[in-house]
């Protein structure tokens, strides 16, 4: 890139941070149905925060790749499910784990004492996986109680109301094995509604270090890691209640840890009324806030961290359209 382009295209971006900060002040007339341009759009909303995309259609499960072949002496893997008062979900979630036949797999739901019907629910899985139902201090503390004193070479923890898709656990397990020297892994997810229906899709470009400093793009649900990590930066920190997963990450990164993202669609993310991620952003506000800092040393204005992200968001819009147009497959 030359240096008058260069200087063009941050003369450009600059002009583009002003439009959306007059437009932040003016948000009564934005309520009035104003409209805006295409590309505005997208900065305000990325595609990959974007959960609605389309209307609900069903998610064709074969569409997806086969599950690959597992190769020998296939690694160990815990997962943990944190659950309260989710059993309208949680039949879907476990059975997206045990349906992957994953001969080398330590599973474990972790319920805080949910009065909705969960005992009941997990009572009837026989013991086809591991479970408890007993007071907890919030998710971060069932998922350290989910691991505690669990043997395992690959790690992850599945939401209550999310999935993993059909083979993700066999293609994660042969990428590490393949590849020693990567510590954590994420890939592409789909969003579906509280039926199940598939209302979008986030395909992300490879990893950026540094975007994550400033955003968490990381889709959770699709994320596995070495015992390494775990063993080197600690356990989930409790004092978080909705960001713990992004601490965690920056704690990993900041410990040298590689990412990689995966070429795949690995999990799906559920919206719906009463999750976590809704009701209790006031309280994520502040948590990341408190990353931002420790992670970069000041607090970043909403245009600094604009800025900083909007490299990596250009790039996802590209990926996130060269897949709808059949371009990019996976």
């Amino acid at each position: 890139m030359d240096d008058e382009f260069r200087q063009r295209l941050e003369q450009r971006m600059e002009q583009l941070e002003n439009r959306v900060a007059l437009l932040e002040r003016n948000q009564d007339l934005i309520a009035a149905g104003q409209r805006r341009s295409s590309l505005r759009s997208l900065w305000r909303r990325p595609p990959m925060w974007t959960f609605e995309q389309y209307p609900p259609r069903l998610l064709n499960l074969t569409a997806f790749p086969p599950a690959p072949s597992i190769h020998e002496n296939a690694p160990r893997i815990a997962m943990v499910t944190p659950s309260y008062n989710q059993a309208q979900y949680l039949g879907a979630t476990i059975d997206s784990i045990v349906s992957q036949n994953y001969p080398n797999l330590y599973y474990h739901v972790q319920d805080g004492a949910s009065i909705d019907g969960t005992a009941d629910l997990l009572k009837g899985r026989g013991e086809s996986i591991s479970w408890r139902s007993e007071p907890d201090s919030g998710q971060s503390n069932a998922i350290n109680l989910g691991f505690a004193g669990v043997d395992s070479e690959i790690m992850a923890y599945l939401n209550s109301d999310d999935m993993l898709l059909p083979g993700t656990l066999a293609y994660v397990a042969n990428y590490f094995t393949s590849h020693p020297h990567v510590d954590i892994v994420y890939g592409h997810r789909v969003f579906v509604d509280r039926e199940g229906l598939e209302v979008g899709r986030a395909v992300l470009p490879p990893h950026d270090g540094r975007a994550l400093q400033y955003a968490d793009y990381i889709p959770q649900e699709t994320m596995f890691w070495r015992r390494r990590v775990w063993d080197r930066v600690g356990p989930i920190d409790e004092s978080f209640h909705y960001a713990m997963d992004w601490d965690f990450i920056l704690r990993a990164q900041a410990a040298g840890f590689k990412f990689v993202r995966l070429p795949r669609f690995l999990a799906c993310f559920r919206i719906h009324d009463a999750q976590k991620t809704a009701s209790t952003y006031a309280i994520g506000v502040r948590e990341m806030g408190i990353l931002r800092r420790r992670a970069l040393g000041f607090d970043p204005t909403q245009i600094q961290i604009r800025r900083a992200i909007a490299p990596y968001l250009a790039r996802q819009v590209v990926f996130h359209y060269a897949h709808k147009l059949s371009l990019l497959g996976y």
